[in-house]
């Protein structure tokens, strides 16, 4: 039976690449889904995203947080996938309300519009930083959430409406939450892309603090992956851990990547920490992997191809570059 897949949020960096494997035929039995996508179009999210499947998909520009939209939008759909989302932390510091707006309102008002549409499965995208920092070992499934940053509080916030949709309603919500993401097509405001493209411009790169923060590192292919294993075995209420394959300090990042374009320490400015930098973050992933997900991509494999694609693709991120500058000093 064909499957009609509603992707939320299908032009950023995650959403996209779930798109294109879905219609690139790497999921199994679902070569053939009928796909729509939703997305604003903020500044993270980009239409040349998904012309590698141009012409296959349904596009919509468009909101979550708008119930109207998507009372047209959401019903004849099988699966909701809802990657829609602001999530870079140093922005949320800097301007909280747009992430509370998307991440917890957009939550709910699409959340209501599945249930109204009778959706048969929705998986909510979150993030292992709704449960703040961890000193040692990992967190699983029933840790509490405590998050610190705006972002990490209006992601969890979106995750608890989700829930209670679930409980209350009976909507039969997944929901995923998984680390640091690095890969192709990634807006170049992350740790990868920007450093990545500032020291392939021969510019210098900024390290936070002590530069001992610790983060988890997936290919954004695992991350999908592993949704799609949520997508097709996981059960209503309940929460899977889609879980790293390098846990590495942001020096230890830093000097991978600085090996990777040839550059040395004189490229790396030490600077100020952000405020309310979490130290640590570590997920257990048995219970997704108890469905039959593993990960498939080494760190350093992943990361190679990574640095590869931007050398290569100067025709994509130049413009964002371009773009975020004028509006800096616009």
């Amino acid at each position: 039976m064909t499957q009609r897949v509603l992707v939320t949020g299908g032009a950023g960096f995650i959403g996209s690449h779930y798109v294109r494997s879905l219609l690139g035929g790497v999921y199994p039995g679902w070569e053939d889904a009928e796909v729509t996508v939703v997305d604003r179009l903020t500044y993270a999210g980009n239409p040349a995203n998904l012309e590698p499947v141009g012409g296959r998909h349904r596009f919509v520009h468009g909101d979550i947080c708008d119930p109207d939209l998507l009372r047209t939008v959401v019903p004849g759909h099988d699966v909701v996938v809802n990657f829609a989302a602001e999530s870079h932390v140093d922005r949320s510091i800097t301007a909280a309300a747009e992430f509370v707006r998307t991440n917890t309102l957009g939550v709910q008002t699409l959340m209501r519009a599945c249930l109204d549409a009778g959706v048969t499965k929705v998986v909510q995208i979150s993030t292992d930083e709704v449960y703040g920092s961890i000193d040692d070992g990992s967190w699983d499934e029933t840790a509490p959430l405590a998050p610190n940053s705006p972002y990490a509080a209006a992601k969890a916030g979106g995750d608890l409406i989700a829930g209670a949709y679930a409980h209350t309603y009976g909507l039969p919500v997944s929901i995923t939450r998984c680390g640091n993401n690095y890969g192709p097509y990634q807006y170049p405001e992350k740790i990868i892309p920007f450093f990545l493209t500032n020291l392939l411009d021969g510019r210098a790169v900024p390290l936070y603090g002590d530069g001992l923060n610790v983060r988890d590192w997936i290919h954004v292919d695992d991350h999908c992956r592993g949704v799609q294993t949520v997508v097709e075995h996981g059960r209503a209420r309940e929460v899977y851990h889609i879980a790293g394959t390098a846990e590495l300090s942001n020096t230890e990042l830093t000097e991978q990547l600085l090996k990777a374009v040839g550059a040395d320490w004189d490229s790396v400015e030490r600077v100020a920490d952000r405020p309310g930098h979490d130290r640590r973050y570590s997920l257990s992933d048995a219970k997704l992997r108890a469905l039959g997900y593993a990960p498939r991509v080494p760190f350093a494999e992943g990361l190679a191809e990574t640095v590869r694609w931007y050398a290569d693709r100067r025709g994509w991120w130049e413009p964002l570059r371009a773009a975020a500058a004028k509006g800096a000093s616009g």
